[in-house]
């Protein structure tokens, strides 16, 4: 009896201070975006004004904030798709095909993963540039990609792309040096070409971290919108690059609008619960074992 409550004690006091941290820093600030939402304040002053449901109701009718929100559902469907279907392939390819230099290509790749948002933003506005970049030098036009309504999402979406797939490539290579190869030999005699055995034996056996990086990557793509749009863009033009979190910022930050923000960011929060939720219930199936 003494030495379970002594194993309790331990485990407790090893516990305490993460908890104690999560529940300052996450807790407490998560209720007060809550709280917050429903007041009139500039963020400087001290006076704070109840207004209820207004900032929600403001919501509803506010163009630039469903523009944003657009964006934000563009990015994580486009984005996702893509990095997860190139990052899929590259794993294939490098873990399956005999090629040269395998190691040196998951070094390529992963390279962008290892770089900040920032640097990686200032490497795709100087190839993104009107008059002297490398895209508008291939393609002989001068071509405004972060200027013009219609690219400036586009535009993202490929710098956003860059610079996942080598994380999330390297990721399911590990996954797929798991899988025997006797059971690819056995698919060999059975007549399975690759892409059979590609989609009806290593994604299957892979599939349980599929999901689990697929339901993180959703959601951290809200969070790294918001870097690539304010290191790359800010808004522009005239806010059409806007995402949830930029738009949030904008609201709470440079219109002294902070309980208009923080009813934005109650919406972020409620909308990136949800897309996880359903994220995990269409993903879900049982787990196969080899």
């Amino acid at each position: 009896m003494d030495h379970q409550k002594g194993r309790g004690r331990f485990i407790f006091l090893c516990l305490f201070p993460a908890v104690l941290l999560f529940f300052i820093f996450m807790i407490i600030p998560t209720f007060d975006v809550f709280r917050m939402s429903l007041f009139k304040w500039g963020g400087y002053s001290n006076t704070q004004t109840f207004v209820g449901l207004q900032n929600f109701e403001k919501l509803m009718s506010d163009g630039k904030f469903w523009h944003s929100m657009q964006n934000t559902i563009l990015l994580i469907v486009v984005v996702t798709i893509v990095t997860f279907s190139l990052s899929l392939l590259f794993a294939g390819i490098l873990s399956r095909e005999k090629i040269r230099g395998q190691n040196f290509f998951r070094i390529v790749f992963y390279i962008p993963n290892i770089l900040s948002v920032v640097v990686i933003a200032a490497i795709f506005s100087a190839i993104y540039d009107a008059k002297h970049g490398l895209l508008n030098s291939l393609v002989g036009q001068e071509i405004y990609w972060l200027g013009s309504k219609d690219l400036v999402i586009w535009a993202l979406i490929i710098a956003m792309v860059w610079q996942a797939i080598g994380y999330y490539m390297v990721m399911y290579m590990a996954s797929m040096a798991s899988i025997p190869e006797s059971i690819y030999e056995s698919a060999n005699l059975e007549g399975a070409g690759r892409v059979r055995q590609f989609f009806q034996i290593t994604i299957p056996l892979i599939w349980t971290n599929i999901r689990t990086t697929l339901t993180f990557f959703i959601i951290s793509t809200i969070n790294l919108s918001f870097l690539f749009v304010k290191a790359m863009t800010n808004g522009n033009p005239n806010g059409a690059s806007h995402v949830f979190l930029s738009y949030m910022y904008e609201q709470a930050y440079t219109n002294s609008s902070y309980g208009y923000g923080m009813a934005i960011g109650v919406i972020v929060f409620l909308f990136s619960f949800a897309l996880s939720g359903i994220v995990n219930a269409v993903t879900k199936r049982e787990p196969l074992e080899f």
